[in-house]
């Protein structure tokens, strides 16, 4: 099974390598990623024979978040359009969360914005000790959308709002410390650090740990349909303001936009 975005190795053990395969990008969501992903969760994610999932990025960052000509793109797109953009990757991180596989995050660089999300569907993640973190959308004149009930159901109300409105980029300390990751480690012992969580799915029952995920994700947050069309919708209704247009137009012209300090 080949990806046009992602890089899949899975070995004789049944855990499977998905890494992010956009390293001139920064690994960010671009809507054939967000449909490469969804794949994963449900063919790779859904078979028994895959015993875990560890999710990386090729190249020094994780993921930057999503892909800003596609986020433009939806500036100028019709209603029904932006919608069904909005939908694509709300249906990514749905699959992705619901899948019953487990599934570990080796976060080897900077997660930003999406990334961030991909970090909170992980059932754990662990960071190399230099990773960067931020919740970077109102920089941009977006919001964090579709990521916003995973990020919240994994931080809490509470921790979220110290970083989910700022766009404050934060180390791997504070994103363990607000529960994104569950421990940051020197690079060279990140691949060790990862082993060591997916070993003890190994000797476990498949179908009884997708029953006691389910389960567990069951006595969370609430993260159904209407939860989800939700996000969409606010989503798609934020591509629709002035803000969004000018700060992705900023952004990619290299210039400040209008609300940005002044030197």
């Amino acid at each position: 099974m080949t990806y046009e975005t992602l890089e899949l190795t899975l070995d004789d053990r049944g855990v499977a390598t998905v890494t992010l395969n956009r390293p001139e990008k920064r690994n960010a969501l671009s809507a054939q990623m967000m449909d490469d992903l969804t794949d994963v969760a449900r063919t790779v994610g859904a078979s028994e024979k895959t015993r875990a999932i560890v999710l990386t990025g090729a190249g020094t960052v994780f993921c930057g978040g999503g892909d800003l000509n596609w986020m433009k793109a939806q500036i100028t797109a019709d209603r029904d359009t932006r919608a069904k953009e909005a939908g694509r990757i709300a249906g990514m991180l749905k699959a992705l969360n619901e899948m019953p596989t487990p599934l570990i995050g080796r976060i080897q660089g900077d997660a930003m914005g999406g990334g961030v999300g991909l970090a909170c569907i992980c059932d754990v993640a662990i960071a190399a000790d230099h990773a960067r973190f931020g919740l970077t959308e109102t920089r941009l004149g977006l919001i964090p959308a579709t990521i916003g009930p995973y990020v919240i159901a994994r931080m809490g109300e509470g921790k979220a709002r110290r970083v989910f409105m700022s766009s404050r980029v934060f180390g791997a300390a504070e994103a363990e410390r607000l529960d994104i990751i569950a421990a940051h480690v020197p690079a060279d012992d990140l691949d060790a650090t990862v082993a060591a969580e997916v070993a003890p799915y190994l000797s476990v029952a498949p179908r009884a740990v997708g029953a006691a995920k389910a389960m567990a994700r069951s006595l969370g947050p609430v993260i159904d349909d209407a939860t989800i069309d939700a996000t969409v919708a606010r989503l798609a209704a934020t591509w629709e303001g002035d803000e969004a247009m000018h700060g992705l137009e900023a952004f990619l012209t290299k210039t400040k936009p209008r609300w940005a300090a002044k030197d």
